[in-house]
């Protein structure tokens, strides 16, 4: 068996994914000012020319929530609100998938897409690519055990950010948010097998079938991170680590509330 692949997951289209994202994949995101279809290919080919590439392992919608077309990535009225504007997310994968028909991307994706939202895109009629993953917040506060034996029954991998927890970043975090690595019974589990609680955390993704975004510039952090590897949950610990889910996000986009693609919500 091929080493670099005993860690990697088939994804759809044939390529794979690590289960682990420490980076090694090369992905871009759309953001949300270049959904219009005509946009879509001139923002990829600018972010290639600016990271020096001829293409990239994944290019992904980052988030369901069109905003006005232009060069601020937060554009905002004279009252400060964020101006958005409703472009059908069919259109955009449409022009995704030329995008990777072009070379410009292996694999093509979306994140924070309920399953709605997923189905929109799967029964799209003259659909030449399944997303083959989907981004979204996913820890032991919010597991999205729903969403995920959705995107299994789809051939779609699901993707956690923030399986840490969060940054607490002021500008999409509410000060007060829990702190997910302090949880008694990550801690509790993490004595068991000798291990941290950010460790434990990131194994339960990985035994779920979950690939995990976990990102460190630490040497230390990164070794760490690959040791979730060599270890193994039990049963009872899943069962515990799954009773946390509270329906707890970290990130919210309150200025998104009403939007018809608006995923942010306990449905998944």
């Amino acid at each position: 068996m091929d080493p670099k692949r005993t860690h990697s997951v088939k994804l759809n289209d044939g390529h794979f994914m690590p289960v682990l994202g420490f980076g090694t994949l090369a992905s871009e995101g759309l953001w949300c000012t270049f959904f219009r279809p005509e946009l879509v290919r001139p923002a990829l080919e600018r972010s290639l020319k600016k990271l020096q590439l001829d293409y990239v392992d994944l290019f992904i919608i980052h988030v369901p929530i069109a905003m006005k077309p232009g060069e601020e990535l937060m554009p905002k009225d004279v009252n400060g609100k964020i101006i958005l504007e409703t472009v059908d997310l069919r259109d955009t994968w449409e022009a995704l998938e030329k995008c990777k028909d072009a070379g410009l991307t292996k694999s093509i994706g979306v994140s924070n897409f309920n399953h709605k939202l997923l189905e929109m895109i799967l029964n799209k009629p003259g659909l030449k690519y399944k997303p083959v993953c989907n981004q979204v917040e996913c820890h032991p506060y919010l597991n999205q055990s729903k969403l995920l034996e959705f995107c299994k029954s789809k051939d779609i991998v699901l993707v956690a950010y923030s399986a840490l927890g969060s940054q607490r970043d002021p500008n999409w975090v509410e000060k007060d948010s829990p702190a997910l690595l302090e949880e008694p019974v990550l801690k509790a589990i993490a004595k068991k097998h000798n291990r941290s609680p950010g460790q434990v955390a990131l194994r339960y993704q990985v035994q779920r079938g979950v690939v995990v975004l976990a990102k460190s510039f630490s040497e230390k952090r990164i070794k760490d991170n690959f040791q979730v590897l060599e270890f193994e949950l039990t049963p009872e610990d899943m069962k515990a680590i799954d009773g946390l889910n509270r329906n707890f996000r970290f990130f919210k986009l309150p200025f998104a509330v009403g939007h018809p693609y608006y995923p942010f919500s306990e449905e998944y």
